[in-house]
């Protein structure tokens, strides 16, 4: 024995398949085809990816129009007890309170949230049924509302 005839004798050789040896040529892997080569990589095509997704549904009669911003009656009402002397409510008074984006250029609604005990005249927004019975009761008024 010779000094580079010694191993260490924790190390195994992993085997390598494919090479004959003690079960023949194919060495387990089978003949011809796809599995039998070295590197195969087996992957779904994509159609079949595909077909395994959900369908998603409830995008076919998506609206078409953007819908309003809604401001509640009750947030109208704070804005006026601050101190505003202004009894109109329209889009640029909205604006100027803050209680909608200075920079939002679509529609506004006016929803009846909130009691509502001042006198106001609601000019040029779209306000719900309820909305206009509470501001005509309080003593104000709905002028050429969309």
């Amino acid at each position: 024995m010779q000094i580079h005839d010694i191993t260490p004798s924790n190390r195994t050789r992993a085997t390598r398949i494919g090479r004959g040896g003690k079960r023949g040529a194919t060495s387990g892997r089978g003949q011809k085809g796809q599995r039998s080569r070295s590197g195969h990589k087996i992957r779904p095509a994509l159609r079949d990816l595909i077909a395994r997704l959900p369908k998603r549904r409830g995008f076919a009669n998506k609206t078409k129009s953007p819908k309003p911003l809604v401001v509640n009656l009750s947030a109208v009402e704070r804005h006026l007890k601050k101190g505003s002397r202004e009894p109109v409510v329209t889009l640029q008074s909205l604006r100027a309170w803050g209680v909608i984006p200075r920079r939002y250029a679509g529609e506004v609604k006016v929803l009846a949230t909130g009691a509502f005990t001042t006198a106001v005249t609601v000019r040029g927004l779209y306000i719900s049924a309820g909305a206009k019975a509470k501001v005509e009761k309080a003593g104000g008024k709905v002028e050429d509302s969309n």
